[in-house]
């Protein structure tokens, strides 16, 4: 019974999580988009108009999609977070009490990070976020010399890698904590590089500028949650630069509160993990997480957000490190370690001044308990928050038109994100460039309070100096024109559609073709 119980409680705190995703339909918030059926296109693979932010991702999705539904992916894909970070979290405990792997299962699945990346919909950073602990897990069988730690390591690499952050981190974690002058560490180090391969050739085969508008440092810094500011939600693991993906209780006053009580249990849990691990390995993970979380609170520092403005519009590639929130990452995994170590230590403590053993499990059923008490609303899919929904037939009914006339679709309105009523009013990005099997423009500007993040699709821009000067869209050369019905979104003009004929009329979009489509340049 012992041995299964770290499953069992992964498993518990997975179903707590992801209880809506029982009902049928999708999870559509913010960047996570499913669709039922992912077309396979060039542009997926090796975006010619944008960074390729989301290389090899969408590519896999597309992979997967054409032999199970869409539905189906969500769900495993979420549900393999949350049983691999807890169970991941759990084994990488050194040797000591079973409560204490718990714990730590448990902290690391309930985290503000993890909670507040997932109502982002930033599903693949949270699969490197459930591939860390395997990552160092394996490493340290690296280090000991045992090859049959490298296709574990290698494998965990491969999913973090299928996003640009994840690969970064998963070769920064590998390359501090295997440093040694041995062949295997060699070979884990340059097989983790060659992970990165698809996004960096995809980088350098697009077209777009790999330089970032400096207006995104400002729009992506780490904001605070509460009174402690934005270093203490960094402390706490949150502080992400979106407020609406926050839970409510991190604005708590007692959040902080059990910021400071973890970071306490954290700081006594330090000995027991240099002590166990093989010497000096404790410390590499502390300069990793120490590294993530000084690129995260960099901006905070005097004369951080002028150097980062320069770096991100100056150095191609350097907008990586415009959201340093998500370089928290491994800071999340260490203070979860420690903390679990150091409840075992007064837990100890307790039994030795009580003579009980029933008191050292209260204290590690307390600090077990610690972040779910801080952050209940992460429960039932972050208090129903992340409900699924139905695609309405309208997009069903447009997709099978497109595909029998395949051609270039312009989305509108013209807006990275969408508010929509059947989707209970949250935001999410346009599912059109994944529904419809064809090349669909979108603005690819990022809109964070008053900041407007400039993109990198230099097609967008004519559009939206069309729309600006009432010209009609059919001059632009696009086959398609799709019109959605947004919440809260502005109508498009009348102008701007003349010309057009109306194929599909629906309650929630409307299809156009262009009679007068040609070739056009577009820069």
């Amino acid at each position: 019974m012992r041995r299964l119980a770290l499953p069992a409680t992964a498993l518990v705190v997975t179903v707590l999580v992801l209880a809506p995703l029982a009902a049928p339909g999708y999870v559509l918030s913010y960047d996570m988009v499913f669709v039922p059926r992912q077309p396979l296109r060039w542009e997926l693979v090796a975006p010619s108009a944008t960074l390729p932010r989301a290389v090899p991702l969408d590519a896999l999705v597309s992979l997967a999609t054409q032999v199970v539904p869409g539905w189906l992916v969500q769900r495993v894909v979420l549900a393999a977070v949350l049983l691999l970070a807890a169970l991941g979290a759990g084994r990488l405990v050194p040797a000591g009490r079973l409560g204490t792997r718990l714990t730590a299962a448990v902290a690391y699945a309930w985290t503000p990070y993890l909670a507040e990346r997932l109502l982002l919909g930033q599903w693949g950073l949270l699969l490197a976020y459930a591939a860390l602990p395997w990552i160092v897990s394996a490493v340290l069988r690296v280090r000991e010399g045992d090859r049959r730690a490298l296709p574990a390591l290698l494998g965990f690499g491969a999913l973090a890698a299928v996003t640009p952050t994840g690969g970064v981190l998963a070769l920064a974690a590998v390359a501090v904590l295997a440093a040694r002058r041995t062949v295997l560490s060699v070979v884990a180090v340059a097989g983790t590089a060659l992970l990165n391969a698809p996004w960096l050739i995809a980088a350098v085969l697009t077209d777009a500028d790999a330089r970032s508008d400096p207006a995104g440092v400002a729009a992506f810094a780490v904001r605070g949650e509460g009174w402690s500011g934005p270093l203490g939600a960094l402390a706490g693991t949150g502080g992400i630069w979106n407020a609406q993906t926050t839970l409510p209780s991190r604005a708590s006053v007692l959040a902080p509160l059990g910021t400071l009580l973890l970071v306490g249990f954290a700081v006594a849990g330090w000995r027991p993990l240099r002590d166990r691990w093989p010497a000096g390995v404790a410390a590499r993970l502390l300069v990793l997480a120490g590294g993530g979380f000084l690129i995260a609170a960099f901006v905070l520092l005097p004369g951080g957000r002028a150097a980062l403005e320069w770096l991100v519009a100056t150095v191609p590639g350097g907008g990586l490190l415009r959201d340093g929130q998500k370089f928290v990452l491994p800071y999340a995994l260490l203070l979860c370690l420690l903390a679990a170590l150091g409840a075992e230590r007064a837990a100890a403590v307790a039994r030795d001044r009580t003579g009980q053993e029933s008191a050292a499990r209260v204290v590690l059923a307390g600090v077990l308990l610690l972040p779910v008490a801080l952050q209940p609303d992460l429960a039932y899919g972050a208090a129903g928050r992340l409900r699924p929904v139905p695609y309405p037939a309208d997009f069903a009914a447009v997709a099978r038109i497109v595909d029998d006339r395949p051609g270039e679709v312009l989305s509108l309105p013209l807006a990275a994100y969408h508010t929509y009523s059947w989707n209970l009013r949250r935001t999410v990005l346009d599912p059109l460039p994944r529904y419809l099997d064809a090349e669909v423009l979108t603005d690819d500007r990022l809109v964070v309070g008053n900041l407007v993040v400039a993109g990198e699709d230099h097609r967008a821009g004519a559009v939206r100096q069309a729309l600006a000067s009432g010209a009609p869209l059919s001059g632009l050369g696009v086959r398609w024109v799709v019109v959605q019905q947004v919440a809260g979104g502005l109508p498009v003009p009348d102008a701007a559609l003349a010309g057009l004929r109306l194929i599909h009329d629906g309650p929630h979009l409307d299809l156009y073709e262009n009679p007068l489509r040609r070739e056009v340049t577009w820069w």
